[in-house]
């Protein structure tokens, strides 16, 4: 797969970008987990109707510099130099995960310029009365949350000594396999080529350290800091009800929300397929929403 590396200066700080193009291509915004990095099959299923898929490492990441303290909607910036420099002035965006927030921030925030917004298995809000954010993520999960607030100096070492381990094993394709047992090798969502794509995220992500990462885990418990009301393009989500990580109630409680969604929850899929299952979907939907 041919992609370009750009990288931009946003107010003293360094952002890597791929594009994946063709330039003539309907654009796309991907964030994901926080790389740049954009799977291959992704990238031809897009080229294939003409939709030019463009990602970038999140401030910390990769090839980025960190931005200690960012929110969730500090992502704007970033994103509308990204669109400055690409010269593009209207696009749509895609967020997976982690990445939901920050899809859903560049909506908010910069209206203008978005032209609708795919979300898969999206984290929702902390704090949220109408959402109780760790259900079904387990009691490790709860502690973890306390010690962010009431501990913040442990939560960091914390996080600092799992991410070495989890950076060891996420960069082997075969630990991927591991992981998936008996699933792996079945279909796409769980193929070599997929393995070797999470491990490449995982390399280059903890290049530089695990302050990327951990920027993205502290703004997950923050204020997004913009209001979903503030969306005006239409937005489709997607959220297997299999998954526990975030289980399906994190999209129920965004598709309330969120003024124009629209609500897919599979029945069969989980974290780990929901999107390559349903990109044929959400690449129809958007061309139909140019």
């Amino acid at each position: 797969m041919d992609s370009a590396l750009t990288i931009i200066e946003v107010d003293g700080h360094e952002i890597a970008v791929e594009d994946a193009g063709p330039d003539s291509g309907f654009p796309v915004l991907v964030h994901h987990g926080g790389s740049r990095h954009l799977f291959a099959g992704a990238v031809a299923a897009a080229r294939a109707s003409d939709v030019r898929l463009i990602s970038y490492d999140r401030p910390g990441q990769g090839r980025s510099t960190p931005q200690p303290g960012r929110t969730v909607a500090d992502c704007a910036r970033d994103v509308r130099a990204i669109f400055h420099a690409l010269d593009i002035t209207r696009a749509a965006v895609w967020g997976v995960s982690s990445g939901g927030p920050y899809a859903l921030a560049t909506a908010a925030l910069l209206p203008e310029h978005v032209a609708s917004v795919c979300l898969f298995a999206s984290l929702g809000p902390y704090g949220e009365p109408e959402l109780d954010f760790a259900e079904g993520m387990g009691d490790r999960f709860r502690e973890q949350i306390r010690v962010f607030f009431e501990e913040p100096e442990k939560a960091r070492a914390d996080f600092r000594a799992e991410s070495a381990d989890w950076a060891a094993l996420g960069s082997s394709p075969d630990w991927w396999l591991q992981r998936w047992g008996d699933r792996a090798g079945t279909d796409d969502a769980h193929s070599r080529e997929t393995a070797e794509y999470l491990a490449l995220i995982n390399r280059d992500g903890y290049a530089e350290g695990d302050e990327g990462w951990w920027e993205d885990w502290r703004a997950s418990f923050l204020p997004w800091r913009f209001s979903l009301a503030a969306i005006r393009a239409p937005v489709a989500l997607w959220h297997g009800l299999q998954d526990t990580s975030p289980p399906p109630e994190h999209s129920r409680w965004l598709a309330r929300h969120i003024p124009q969604a629209a609500a897919h929850f599979p029945p069969d899929e989980d974290h780990t397929n929901v999107e390559e299952n349903n990109r044929r979907a959400a690449i129809d939907w958007v061309r139909e929403h140019i």
